[in-house]
């Protein structure tokens, strides 16, 4: 793990989860979350937390902007960033189903920000969840 100054299509990516993390619908938490994901053929898919009176019906950012790719045909992301503002700490990660969606398609670099992204923290999937369960992995299964 280390803080990153990111180059700019990191920033590009970064910039907009900001902007699509506007569009979280969070009345029960106010805790925003905006998520881009750069798909192999250069486009980004965008997603953001939608909630739900029935908590495990919501959505997380990370998880709605992989879906919309893979909805739209792609399966191969390159770069993940991840921008929310949580009180207590720097750097939000992704929950535990977020990371098992995400290591489903692979070791990628994810980078997480706040919205007003002056610290970037770089880490990569198998960072956040070593010896994932994947359809690759022959030790999970």
């Amino acid at each position: 793990m280390n803080v990153y100054f990111a180059d700019a299509n990191v920033q590009e990516l970064i910039r907009e989860s900001v902007a699509v993390r506007e569009n979280s619908y969070a009345p029960y938490s106010k805790f925003k979350v905006g998520a881009a994901v750069r798909c192999a053929d250069g486009s980004i898919s965008r997603g953001c937390n939608v909630e739900n009176a029935s908590f495990p019906a919501g959505i997380c950012a990370e998880t709605l902007a992989i879906a919309r790719a893979v909805s739209d045909g792609r399966k191969k992301f390159t770069t993940l960033a991840v921008v929310a503002d949580h009180e207590d700490s720097v750097f939000t990660t992704p929950c535990g189903v977020c990371r098992q969606v995400i290591a489903e398609f692979g070791d990628i670099p994810i980078y997480l920000t706040r919205s007003d992204m002056k610290q970037v923290l770089q880490i990569r999937t198998n960072d956040l969840l070593p010896l994932a369960f994947t359809v690759n992995n022959t030790n999970a299964l």
